[in-house]
C-alpha cells in the first residue's frame, strides 16, 4: 500500500536517485519476504528442504568438489530432479555455504532471498541507462511489487536472475564507454553471464539481449569481448571436469524420459503460457503491445526468445515459474514505454502495479509455490 501511495503522490519522480535505488531493493525484498512469510518460516525453507531439491545432493560433494564435477553428468540419474535439470553450480554453492558454517536453513533461505532482490536495483539502473531516468522512475513501483516476487524467496533461480541482471547491466555500461573500458565492461558482462549459465542452462538466452543491444547501439564489436567472457567460466568448469554441453544434453534426455510420458507437450504449453501471464502480471500484455515504442525492445527480445524456444522445444511442461524467473523482469519494462515512439513517458502505472500485487497475493494464497 505504501508503494502505491508513494506512486500516486509522485514520490518516485521526485526522490533522489540513490535513495530510489535503495528503496527499490528494500521494497522488493520486503515484498517477496512478506509473500513467503504467509506460510511462516516454512515459506523460506520448504523449497530448500524439498525431497527433489538441490540440498539433498550436497552430501554427495563431500570433501571432493572436483570429483563431483567430473562425475556430475555420469551420475545424473542418482540426483534429485532439480539437480538433474541444472548445471552443478547450485549444489556447489549450497555446499560452500555449508562449509562456511551457514547450516541454518532459515538463514540460508533469507540469504537467497536477499541476493535475489538485488535484481531490482540492477534492472532499474539498466532501464535508466537505456530508456532514460523518467522511464526508470515510472517502472520502479511495478518492479517493487512484481508478481514474480512470489517465487523470489523460494527458488535458487533468484540467484540466476541477479547474475543475469548484473550481466546485462555491465553490458549496458560497456556501450557507454570507449576502448579498453568498453572492452572491460563487456568482458565482465560475459563472465557474469557465463556464471549464470553454470546455475541454469536457460540463462544463456540472456546473451541474446546483449547482442541485440550492442547492435542497436552500433557497438557490435563488444559482442566479441562479451562472448569471450562468457566462455571463461564454462571453460574453467570444463577444465575441472564438467562439460556444459554434455550436461545440457543429459538434462534434456532426463526431461524427455521423465516428463514426456505424463505431460503431453501441447496442453502443457498452454498451461505454461498461463503461468507466464500469472508470473509476469498484467504488465506483460501492456509491455508486448508497446514493445516497438521503447529502446528496451532488446531486453524483451532476449527474454521472449527464451520463453518461445522453451515452448516450441517442448520444454515448457511445468516449473516455468522458476525456470523463467531470470526473464520476468525484462518482459515488463516496455509497460512504461510511451504510447508512440518518441512520445512522453507515462507516469507510474498505478493500476498495473496494483493489479500485479493483487495477482501475487492470489497466487500465494491459492497455489503452492515451492520448487
Amino acid at each position: 500500500m505504501a508503494v502505491l501511495v508513494c506512486a500516486q503522490r509522485g514520490w518516485f519522480h521526485t526522490a533522489r536517485w540513490p535513495l530510489l535505488v535503495i528503496v527499490s531493493y528494500c521494497g522488493l525484498l520486503l515484498w517477496s519476504a512478506a509473500l513467503a512469510f504467509v506460510d511462516g518460516a516454512d515459506g523460506f525453507t520448504r523449497a530448500l528442504l524439498s525431497p527433489e531439491s538441490y540440498l539433498n545432493d550436497v552430501t554427495a560433494v563431500g570433501d571432493h568438489p572436483g570429483e563431483y564435477l567430473r562425475t556430475f553428468t555420469a551420475t545424473a540419474a542418482e540426483k534429485s530432479f532439480a539437480t538433474r535439470g541444472h548445471p552443478p553450480a547450485p549444489v556447489l554453492l549450497l555446499w560452500a555455504a555449508e562449509k562456511a558454517g551457514i547450516t541454518n536453513h532459515l538463514l540460508l533461505g533469507l540469504a537467497v532471498t536477499a541476493l535475489g532482490a538485488l535484481v531490482a536495483p540492477l534492472v532499474l539502473s539498466t532501464v535508466r541507462d537505456v530508456c532514460g531516468e523518467a522511464a526508470a522512475r515510472s517502472y520502479a513501483p511495478l518492479l517493487i511489487l512484481a508478481t514474480w516476487a512470489v517465487w523470489l524467496a523460494v527458488s535458487m533461480d533468484a540467484l540466476v536472475a541477479t547474475l543475469g541482471a548484473a550481466a546485462i547491466a555491465a553490458g549496458v555500461r560497456a556501450t557507454s564507454k570507449h576502448r579498453w573500458k568498453a572492452g572491460g565492461w563487456a568482458l565482465s558482462a560475459g563472465v557474469l553471464l557465463g556464471f549464470a549459465a553454470l546455475f541454469s542452462y536457460a540463462a544463456a538466452w540472456l546473451g541474446l539481449s546483449l547482442v541485440c543491444l550492442n547492435f542497436a547501439r552500433r557497438r557490435a564489436a563488444l559482442n566479441w569481448a562479451a562472448g569471450f567472457g562468457a566462455l571463461i567460466p564454462v571453460l574453467l568448469a570444463w577444465a575441472a571436469g564438467f562439460n556444459w554441453f554434455d550436461g545440457l544434453l543429459s538434462a534434456h534426455n532426463d526431461f524427455t524420459a521423465r516428463v514426456d510420458p505424463v505431460r503431453p507437450a501441447l496442453p502443457w504449453a498452454g498451461i505454461s503460457l498461463v503461468a507466464l501471464l500469472l508470473a509476469a502480471g498484467p504488465a506483460l500484455v501492456t509491455g508486448v503491445r508497446k514493445m516497438r515504442n521503447t529502446p528496451a525492445w532488446a531486453f524483451l527480445a532476449g527474454a521472449g526468445a527464451a520463453v518461445l524456444f522453451s515452448i516450441l522445444a517442448g520444454l515448457a511442461r511445468g516449473g516455468v515459474e522458476h525456470a523463467w524467473l531470470p526473464f520476468f523482469p525484462w518482459l515488463t519494462i516496455a509497460a512504461v514505454a510511451p504510447e508512440e515512439r518518441g512520445g512522453p513517458i507515462p507516469p507510474a502505472p498505478i493500476v498495473l502495479t496494483a493489479a500485479g500485487a493483487i495477482t501475487a497475493i492470489i497466487v500465494e494464497a491459492v497455489l503452492a509455490t515451492t520448487t
